[in-house]
């Protein structure tokens, strides 16, 4: 077999003439054509009441973070189970994060046990649609609304998945897209705002610029435009929307492919018997996006021999996340709460080879080499 890389991006073949158009248009700072047309096509297609291009899901992370007021003492609930983008976000705001364990079965937030961590100083709950499966998300939304509390989804996994027939990003008050190189659809670097509250629209608009009505400005609708608000520099270029702009037009092809393989993974070892292996969990209300395939080990060792075993073979499967309220940044503010099943994801899950040109040979023989 050929080396087999982790991941490898795909590109459609418009990219560079999207980009070129770009770049000749003589708008290439940003919020030109290619940023418009990207998002109205997620409006369209999701319903979200505005989105916002970023130059990542970190800062539309931040973004959300600032349009939640977060202010020192506040808390904040975050998955232990995510990468760091999720708290840290939250943490520059001067947040206190109180860490959530995942489900037994899977490793998205156990929507179950949100409600003990609430306290007067909670502000708002930041579920993880991992693997762009989506968490219970109605059990979710009867907390905020009961503690009046604000939702914010980290959808950096989770385009064109759902939760009960809703897209996942267009059901808390924001959220948050990635589209990373290692993500369905990507711009290299890049990310998006989902807004679905009419109240945040328009500061949302002036964080992304900087903290100026500037877009208010361009729209006609103020006569000069100044400092108004805090902000930063959030909005990509022109040439990153381009770039994204030919991904989209092509988002059936890449996602229908994409679950093929994630389909032929799962038959073929659900046709076997895994030794001490556990299979991913799809809950019967979510939809999969496959963005992932994963697999479940026993223990640590495990894992770190089945590792090894792919790679003596040309083929690169990574573990994910270490758990964040045990990292070297925050496990002194940690409560000492034990996560067990956060820890257990940690140490047990290994992601397998997932993109587009990966061939049905090569995913044979990868749970080929798994199984046997």
């Amino acid at each position: 077999m050929t080396k087999v890389p982790f991941n490898k991006p795909y590109l459609t073949g418009k990219e560079a003439h999207y980009i070129y158009q770009a770049v000749y248009s003589g708008k290439i700072s940003g919020n030109g054509i290619f940023t418009k047309k990207c998002q109205e096509f997620f409006e369209n297609r999701y319903g979200f009441k505005k989105s916002l291009l970023t130059t990542s899901c970190t800062d539309a992370l931040e973004m959300c973070a600032i349009l939640a007021e977060i202010q020192p003492g506040d808390e904040v609930i975050v998955p232990s189970y995510t990468f760091v983008s999720t708290a840290l976000a939250f943490v520059r705001q001067g947040a206190k994060i109180v860490f959530a364990d995942s489900c037994p079965d899977n490793p998205n937030i156990d929507a179950s046990h949100i409600e003990e961590l609430i306290t007067p100083n909670t502000k708002a709950i930041v579920p993880v649609h991992y693997a762009g499966v989506a968490c219970d998300m109605d059990p979710i939304m009867d907390l905020a609304r009961k503690y009046n509390l604000l939702v914010i989804e980290d959808a950096a996994q989770a385009i064109d998945s759902y939760y009960k027939g809703r897209p996942l990003g267009s059901i808390g008050h924001l959220a948050a897209f990635s589209f990373h190189e290692t993500k369905n659809i990507i711009s290299g670097e890049g990310g998006m705002l989902a807004i679905n509250e009419e109240r945040f629209i328009r500061r949302a608009e002036i964080i992304w610029e900087k903290g100026t009505n500037r877009a208010e400005f361009f729209r006609g609708e103020v006569n000069k435009y100044g400092w108004v608000d805090t902000g930063s520099s959030f909005l990509p270029s022109e040439v990153i929307a381009a770039f994204l702009w030919a991904q989209l037009e092509n988002l059936e092809n890449i996602q229908q492919r994409r679950r093929e393989l994630w389909n032929r993974y799962n038959d073929v070892f659900s046709a076997v018997v895994l030794p001490r292996i556990t299979l991913p969990n799809i809950p019967s209300y979510a939809t999969n996006n496959a963005h992932m395939y994963y697999l479940i080990c026993q223990s640590l060792e495990q894992r770190t021999e089945l590792i090894k075993k792919l790679k003596e073979k040309g083929i690169l499967a990574v573990f994910h996340y270490l758990s964040l309220h045990s990292s070297e940044y925050y496990r002194d503010k940690h409560d000492g709460r034990v996560l067990s099943n956060a820890d257990h994801f940690a140490e047990c899950l290994v992601r397998l080879p997932m993109f587009y040109e990966l061939t049905n040979d090569e995913v044979d023989e990868i749970a080929h080499l798994v199984s046997g």
